[in-house]
């Protein structure tokens, strides 16, 4: 099966859909099937150096959509700015693949994907295959091996949110709620640009880095995590970390909502609002820093409902199709 993967990032987009296609691409090559990839990694650069590690090439791209589907059996979009290329793929001699996340990147497919915790109804389109629910996540080989090491002392908390250095005042916030807390935490902020660093007491303490490969194993000893509510945060749910969701932009609203109501996070609520209700996220954040109960419950309930055998099931229906 010749598979070809096509997504984009940027500071705006964020890097979920370069970790989904990450995730693809491990599983496919563990297959044998060759797979290539076209598409931009601005902001993503550190998750699509995977590509290169699993002997992936990167393809260049000739037309605006990028899709080229020659020479492949299947093309996998995980895109929202694409429209509907069933017809262009399908004249290939290529099976598309659409990963959409409710009506967000929503296009006929012969396989339509949306791994949303509880994804709505969907209008009759003329897709083939539906694969709907979380049973369907792709998660990526570092996340599926890694393994939580519970809590420390102080608590180890890890905000991420996105990536993008747009986030950095996001994260700021999100800081000064935690030092509003008053309780001891050592936090790693992931964010690309210079959140501002609230005033912290002597038990507190706060480090800024990049998002790297090594967000896995960072994220295995976390006892807190502050992330916002999209791929990272399915990644969590797999890790069996407590997590407070932050909805950071309107296409996670789905997620937001389905991690509330499964019990699957706290939830901060929309982060352009976050200012305004300072007191209330430093609450939430104050209780689940405070109760060892609540994140026991949380973890167990968000690993009971993440196994990480998302793409696996993607790729056994691909191969059926063939």
């Amino acid at each position: 099966m010749r598979l070809l993967l096509r997504a984009d990032s940027s500071a705006s987009i964020g890097a979920g859909h370069i970790a989904r296609m990450v995730a693809y691409a491990e599983r496919a090559v563990a297959r044998g099937w060759p797979v290539a990839f076209r598409g931009r990694v601005d902001n993503a650069e550190w998750l699509a150096a995977r590509f290169g590690e699993l002997g992936v090439p990167r393809l260049e791209t000739f037309d605006a959509s990028g899709l080229d589907a020659a020479g492949f059996d299947a093309v996998i979009v995980d895109h929202y700015g694409l429209g509907d290329v069933r017809e262009e793929i399908n004249a290939a001699g290529a099976l598309l693949v659409s990963i959409e996340d409710d009506v967000f990147g929503r296009r006929p497919a012969d396989i339509v994907v949306d791994a949303g915790f509880a994804p709505g109804p969907r209008p009759d389109d003329g897709s083939g295959v539906l694969l709907r629910g979380i049973e369907y996540a792709p998660l990526r080989d570092a996340v599926r091996r890694t393994r939580r090491v519970r809590s420390s002392s102080p608590l180890h908390v890890t905000v991420v949110l996105g990536g993008g250095a747009e986030w950095a005042e996001t994260v700021g916030l999100l800081l000064r709620a935690l030092r509003d807390t008053e309780l001891p935490f050592a936090a790693d902020a992931l964010v690309r640009g210079e959140p501002e660093l609230p005033a912290l007491r002597p038990d507190q303490s706060i480090r800024v880095a990049a998002p790297s490969p090594a967000l896995p194993e960072l994220l295995a000893t976390t006892d807190v995590a502050v992330s916002a509510a999209g791929v990272t945060f399915t990644e969590l749910c797999c890790l069996g970390v407590p997590t407070a969701a932050v909805r950071l932009v309107d296409n996670q609203d789905t997620i937001y909502r389905a991690a509330l109501d499964l019990g699957l996070a706290a939830g901060l609520g929309p982060a352009e609002t976050l200012a305004a209700r300072l007191p209330s996220v430093t609450a939430v954040l104050r209780s689940l820093l405070s109760d060892a109960r609540l994140r026991d419950s949380l973890s167990a309930t968000a690993a009971a409902t993440v196994d990480g055998r998302g793409v696996d099931r993607v790729l056994d229906c691909l191969a059926a199709r063939r």
